[in-house]
């Protein structure tokens, strides 16, 4: 199971063995149980693996959890047909709730996606999503994969 809410400003994912996954939107970094990751590198902390690209001055995150690929997009802005390999088989997206991230959405075709941001309304209403906003997540069974599930986090 995967649990996802904010703490604090931080969009947060804790597994069954409590190990947090903490991204900062707004410094473009992730906290791996505690630890601080901001540049590109492969690493494995409590049984969490974890790559990290950079591009276009932006960083993607990319993590094996619990059998699920969670990849974490701290950018709308790049060059998608370039960067399209690193987000094979993605479970979980976490993404800018922006209407220029719909069009990454689209291309990705993950089976779960998390907007953030001031404008994931937008996102959304571009879709044809109308998600209310919930406190957390708990993501305890296999996701489908034809149909995409969209999460509305409270912050």
């Amino acid at each position: 199971m995967l649990e996802f809410f904010y703490k604090w400003s931080h969009l947060t994912i804790v597994n069954d063995d409590k190990k947090e996954i903490s991204f900062l939107p707004e410094e473009k970094t992730i906290l791996l149980d505690g630890f601080d990751i901001n540049f590109p590198w492969e690493y494995e902390k409590s049984e969490i693996l974890l790559e990290v690209m950079e591009k276009w001055e932006n960083l993607f995150y990319k993590f094996n959890v619990e059998k699920l690929s969670i990849v974490i997009l701290t950018s709308d802005n790049f060059d998608l047909e370039e960067a399209l390999s690193f987000f094979w088989d993605v479970d979980v997206l976490i993404l800018p709730g922006t209407k220029n991230a719909v069009k990454i959405y689209e291309n990705i075709e993950a089976k779960l996606a998390l907007p953030y941001g001031e404008e994931k309304d937008i996102f959304f209403n571009t879709l044809g999503q109308n998600k209310e906003a919930v406190k957390n997540f708990k993501l305890k069974w296999e996701l489908a994969g034809d149909i995409t599930e969209f999460v509305n986090l409270e912050k």
